[in-house]
Formats: structure tokens, C-alpha cells, sequence
């Protein structure tokens, strides 16, 4: 009773909200810091935010820096504006506000259910041009739960532009701290679906390094080129970062702390048509990780190290349909090869096993309703290595049966922008198999199935 009570005070404005808009469409008002820049609505660049149409994955390729016409802006004297200082006419600055309702088929054991978080979390971005060359996506996030502002997904870029055969020659350099943040496309890890989540709701356990593991947590630098708006290629140096730990790193606490260098790919072959463009590519990275330490107390080097090998493939096609209606496909397999020597050999060991693999599917179809709605469904699986140490067994909601990673479902999800800075989404995201099992995968008697969560969010950016 109490769960449906929750659930219908946040429901019922939810409806209110979105009849109010539909029967009273508002003019789009105050929009983000690049539609400022370049004075395009939202649209200009998105299919819907944060999926990139053709427009706004070259806006990102330049580094971020295309304006609006500014031979128009002039001084009061009649005399252009002096060009030797580059200054936009407003601060390259956005808020977010979201906030959201989660709510599991089963209460996570002695916790409340159908919670509320307002806000969830609070961004804070410098988004736009610097100079004529150097633009940036630099995001802060303000998390609920852990009561401060941290960094979140960035990436700074130099872009310029010559001729190579004849054809167009992009090329640029590029500063990130997620790898894959990077990507032009919404078929690989950092911008991929599904565009929300919650961020308590229980999520399987298994997922390869590329897939988030590094997120927020590496500083890296790379080059990237584009010839002909057909190949593209990408390559980045990373190192970890950790962000909010002291410095200099000592790497205690830390399951990655990568040695070396770890080295990141991209490359991928896109084609562009009135009505449908299309991507196919590969992607990866390798590295090597001390879990915990950097050193031996006397400074002397750790005697194992653990290794991951990441690759994937992936592709994205967008075709226009009647209207201006748009239907999207994206998928990417990632597979991934690690050898634990370090892991097995901790005290206490971290894992049982010294080789392990993961593989992973994702794919989804989305259908665009012009620019305000958004229907997409998506699908997961994850199989790998069974590893009682890695993936241990008998813990309540997060145990894994067996040691087992394998996990699979689906996500439905629909979007609706009644302004083009104001987001409302519902969420319904499924498991058939949760953690190894799709019965009692934690010891405890929990089912795959009580993990299925019904997630509404609320976005506002200005």
C-alpha cells in the first residue's frame, strides 16, 4: 500500500505535467550552452539529447567551436569586433537539475521502496569554444548520495583541418577522462544506451574494463583524424587519475591502478546519404593494474600485475523515415581477456582463477517522433568465467551463483522533450538472468526478476 501510495505521488504530477504541455505547446526557451553558441535550437545537433545526428558529431570532430554568424555582431561605432580576442558573446556555461523515482519489483532487503531523490544530481558544465580551435565538454556533477561535487565526463579538444588527396583532413587532439567519452557515436560504452539510469537500483556485477570501468577515474591524451567524412581513427594514452584521493597516488583502495600506460583504439568507417547514414567500427584498450598498491612499502616494485585486452565492434544506423521521424539502430560486442596474476595472488586472494573473459552484447532500436518523443527498446547479455573469489557467492542482493557473471534483459524506455531543455523518460529494465541465475542468484533466495526497477526521470538544462 505504502509502495503504491509513493508511487502515484509521483506519477499523477508526472501525467499533469506532460497533459499540461501537450495541451499548451510552449515556445522553446532558454537552451544550453552550444545552442547559445551557435544559435541552433537543440536539434540542430541532436536526434534527441544526448544522441548526435550528423551535425552535431561534426560539431564535436571541430572541437566544439562552431558559432553563429558573428560578421553581424559589431561594435557601436559601425567597426567589426576585434578578432585578436576571442571571446563569445556569453559564457559557455549550462545547468542540470535531475531528479527521479525508483522503485524494484522486491524492496532491496530492510530499505525503503518507490524512492525519491530530489534532485539526484546537480551538473554543472563549461561547454563550448575557448578559441577559434580549442572547445570543451568539461561536466561536474553534484551527487545526492554522496553529498559533493566531483568530476564528471570531459572532454577537451584541439581541432584543425587541411587537405589529404584532395579530400578534407580533420584532425585533432584530444584530453578525456572516460575512454570512449571521446566517441563521435552512440554505439560505444560512455554514451550509449540508456541515455538515464538510477543510481541505486542493483545492476549485475560483470562488465569489462571498457564498459565504464575507467570512468571518471583515468586522465588521458590522444590524436584523432577523419578523411573524406568516411574514416575516422582515434588513439589515447591513459593513465589513472582518482579523483578525490590524495596525492601523490599510493593506489591504496583501488582496483585498477594501471601501470605504464594503457593504450586505447579507435577506428571506424562511416557513409552519409540524404536519408540514411551509417557506422561500423572497432574499438579497445589494454592495460596493466596493480589492484590496491602502486608499490611495496619500500618502494621496490610489486612482484604481479594484472593484464585486460578489451575489444569490441559496433555499428549505428540512422534512417529518416515519412516526416522528419528517424529510426535508429545501435549495437556493440564487447569481448574481454584478463589474467589476474596479481589478483590471485593477494593477501587475501582477490580472485581464485588467474584467466577469465567476458563477452557482452548490446544492442537497441529507437524510433524518433520527430524532435519530442522517443520510443526505444534495448537488450543486454553478458556471459564469462565463473570465479567464486571474483564473484562471490551467498551475499543478498549482490552475490553471484555459483561465481557465475553471466547476465541478460532488456531496457524499454520512453522520452519526452516538451521544451528542448526539459526531459521526461520512463524506464522499465528487466532481467531474465541476474548475477548467474535467474532463481535465488544470490544464496539468499532473491530472483532476477525482483530487480526489475520502473524508473521516471526529470531533466532540466539551461
Amino acid at each position: 500500500m505504502k509502495k503504491a501510495a509513493a508511487l502515484i505521488l509521483v506519477v499523477v504530477p508526472v501525467i499533469v505535467l506532460l497533459l499540461f504541455t501537450a495541451v499548451n505547446p510552449p515556445k522553446i526557451q532558454a537552451v544550453p550552452s552550444y545552442a547559445r553558441q551557435t544559435g541552433l535550437p537543440c536539434s540542430g545537433c541532436h536526434y534527441a539529447p544526448p544522441e548526435l545526428n550528423p551535425a552535431g558529431r561534426r560539431f564535436k570532430l571541430l572541437g566544439y567551436v562552431d558559432k553563429a554568424d558573428e560578421t553581424k555582431v559589431i561594435k557601436s561605432d559601425g567597426s567589426k569586433r576585434n578578432a585578436a580576442l576571442e571571446l563569445l558573446g556569453s559564457l559557455p556555461l549550462s545547468v542540470m537539475l535531475d531528479t527521479s523515482f525508483t522503485s524494484t519489483k522486491s524492496p532491496i532487503p530492510n530499505s525503503q521502496n518507490g524512492s525519491v531523490e530530489f534532485p539526484q544530481d546537480i551538473s554543472l558544465f563549461l561547454s563550448g569554444a575557448w578559441t577559434s580551435h580549442v572547445g570543451s565538454f568539461l561536466q561536474v556533477t553534484y551527487d545526492t548520495q554522496a553529498d559533493h561535487f566531483s568530476m564528471d565526463n570531459t572532454d577537451i579538444r584541439y581541432a584543425n583541418s587541411t587537405k589529404l588527396g584532395g579530400k578534407e583532413f580533420v584532425w585533432g587532439l584530444d584530453l578525456n577522462n572516460n575512454p570512449t567519452v571521446e566517441d563521435l557515436w552512440n554505439s560505444t560504452p560512455a554514451w550509449g544506451y540508456p541515455w538515464v539510469a538510477s543510481d541505486f537500483a542493483p545492476t549485475p556485477n560483470a562488465s569489462a574494463i571498457i564498459n565504464g570501468g575507467l570512468a571518471q577515474d583515468v586522465g588521458g591524451v590522444g590524436g584523432y583524424f577523419m578523411w573524406n567524412d568516411h574514416l575516422y581513427f582515434d588513439a589515447a594514452l591513459y593513465r589513472s587519475d582518482h579523483v578525490g584521493s590524495p596525492q601523490p597516488n599510493t593506489g591504496a583502495g583501488a582496483g585498477i591502478n594501471i601501470r605504464g600506460v594503457a593504450p586505447y583504439w579507435r577506428l571506424a568507417w562511416q557513409q552519409l546519404t540524404a536519408k540514411t547514414q551509417y557506422e561500423i567500427g572497432t574499438y579497445g584498450m589494454h592495460l596493466r593494474s596493480t589492484p590496491n598498491a602502486i608499490t611495496n612499502p619500500d618502494g621496490s616494485s610489486l612482484p604481479f600485475q594484472d593484464s585486460y585486452t578489451d575489444w569490441g565492434v559496433d555499428t549505428q544506423i540512422d534512417q529518416t523515415l515519412f516526416r522528419k521521424d528517424v529510426l535508429s539502430f545501435r549495437a556493440t560486442y564487447i569481448h574481454e581477456n584478463n589474467d589476474l596474476l596479481a589478483s590471485v595472488n593477494a593477501i587475501p586472494p582477490l580472485a581464485a582463477m588467474g584467466s577469465h573473459h567476458l563477452n557482452t552484447v548490446l544492442a537497441n532500436a529507437e524510433y524518433h517522433f520527430g524532435n519530442k518523443y522517443t520510443g526505444t527498446i534495448g537488450w543486454f547479455n553478458t556471459t564469462g568465467t565463473s570465479d567464486v573469489v571474483l564473484f562471490p557467492p551467498n551475499v543478498p542482493v549482490t552475490g553471484n551463483f555459483n561465481g557465475d557473471p553471466r547476465g541478460a534483459g532488456y531496457i524499454a524506455n520512453f522520452t519526452y522533450w516538451p521544451w528542448q531543455n526539459l526531459l521526461l523518460a520512463a524506464q522499465y529494465t528487466a532481467y531474465t538472468r541476474f548475477n548467474g541465475a535467474q532463481y535465488n542468484y544470490d544464496g539468499s533466495g532473491r530472483n532476477a526478476s525482483a530487480n526489475n526497477t520502473v524508473y521516471l526521470d526529470a531533466k532540466i538544462i539551461f
